[in-house]
């Protein structure tokens, strides 16, 4: 049926509407539409919510299918309330050429369940060293248009230069993992007092703090765009909050599991709580908090991070770095967030839909919920409360740091370009 009415929801949070789903458009957004030939959904209670946007997504495909594929993840997106993700670069191969951010582009078309748009590797392998086919990549299918070398950091100043330098010709924007390598050599944890008390290895703050100072200036001279991903510390805050008040044209994104968890967790020496960059203390959870409320950090990304069994269950210094997030995310900032008074509905939209998609130059998604935009939308039961169990997540992963957590609000419906994805909580 091509026709949908969802009737009685709260758009963006707002009074109760209907809106009608006319194949991949919305067709209107009123009161007291007509039902006639359409399929009904009564949504009376629910938000209603442009579809989410993930800048950050670790799909793992190419070679690495055991921890996630782009048909998983994107169904995990799907059932976290996500239309759009962008897939990070550290495949194997790694996405450095247009040959294979085609060919994650292409399997993101064929999932049917979320856009998928490539991110290409700033530099060759990852390594570094050499830039990467920047100019074909975003000339190739997939029109690539954010670079990064995530899970790496492009420390050396020059090839950061120049990087800026390149993608600022057709307006792509380069996403630092903030990492100072000579810093965190060896580092299992955030650096402080219970990394001291625990012996594990310190991940000192200036780590992260130092790569975003040096990158803020040098898209400053270079008069081009930065985005810095995974923000984890009210230092980094204030450099951005500078940055920003300097008119340098940087964005920041902060990750659910940094606006909840803390070092506190690593206690239990359960490495579901390894993940890079560290958790950090309550003081930076608070900070990171406020600086997405007022606008500081611009936008929430997952950093969904999938991995197998055995590279998580076992000690924690041999185990992997990091969580899976896209099922989660939207409950997550639910808690920390809206429940606690610092954003609204309409702001949640802002910060997990408009913002990333602008960032990433997605055109048609993150668009606003009114009468002829594409029918990229998700519905939430933001009453609902249950125990996060991953057994039944999409994800071919489990490794959350949410198992047996009660979390707030859950997404019962998905909508890309007017096609359900999601229907009552269970994919279509």
């Amino acid at each position: 049926m091509s026709k949908i009415l969802i009737r009685g929801a709260k758009v963006l949070g707002g009074e109760a509407q209907d809106v009608l789903i006319d194949g991949e458009t919305i067709a209107e957004v009123g009161t007291g539409l007509s039902a006639q030939g359409a399929q009904v959904i009564e949504a009376e209670g629910q938000v209603l919510l442009p579809g989410l946007v993930d800048l950050h997504t670790h799909l793992r495909e190419p070679g690495r299918e055991d921890s996630e594929t782009v048909l998983t993840g994107t169904r995990a997106a799907a059932t976290g309330g996500y239309t759009a993700v962008f897939a990070m670069a550290n495949t194997f191969p790694v996405a450095d050429t247009a040959g294979v951010v085609e060919q994650v582009w292409r399997l993101g078309k064929e999932s049917g369940y979320c856009d998928v748009q490539p991110i290409g590797a700033v530099t060759v392998g990852l390594e570094g060293k050499q830039l990467s086919e920047l100019g074909a990549m975003h000339e190739s299918a997939a029109r690539v248009t954010v670079f990064s070398d995530d899970g790496k950091c492009v420390d050396d100043a020059v090839i950061m230069r120049r990087a800026l330098e390149y993608v600022k010709a057709f307006g792509g924007v380069v996403a630092q993992h903030a990492q100072e390598p000579r810093l965190t050599e060896g580092a299992q944890m955030n650096e402080g007092v219970v990394s001291a008390e625990l012996g594990l290895g310190g991940w000192p703050a200036v780590a992260e703090e130092s790569i975003i100072a040096r990158d803020v200036l040098l898209a400053e001279h270079v008069g081009s765009r930065v985005h810095i991903c995974h923000l984890s510390t009210a230092g980094s805050v204030e450099i951005v909050r500078w940055a920003k008040s300097r008119g340098i044209d940087v964005t920041a994104e902060v990750t659910p599991h940094h606006l909840l968890l803390t070092e506190e967790l690593v206690r239990s020496y359960n490495a579901v709580y390894k993940v890079n960059p560290p958790l950090r203390t309550e003081r930076d959870v608070l900070a990171l908090r406020e600086a997405l409320a007022d606008g500081t950090i611009d936008i929430v990304a997952t950093d969904h991070a999938p991995h197998p069994h055995e590279d998580k269950d076992c000690e924690w210094a041999a185990a992997a770095m990091g969580m899976v997030g896209l099922e989660t995310a939207l409950s997550v900032v639910q808690q920390t967030m809206v429940e606690t008074g610092l954003l609204d509905w309409a702001g949640v939209a802002q910060r997990m839909s408009f913002a990333p998609a602008r960032i990433g130059g997605l055109d048609h998604h993150g668009r606003p919920v009114s009468a002829g935009e594409p029918a990229n939308l998700t519905l939430v039961d933001t009453s609902y409360r249950g125990v996060v169990d991953p057994a039944h997540f999409a994800s071919r992963s489990r490794n959350t740091p949410y198992e047996g957590r009660e979390l707030p609000g859950r997404v019962t419906h998905t909508f890309l370009r007017g096609r359900a994805t999601v229907v009552d909580g269970t994919l279509a």
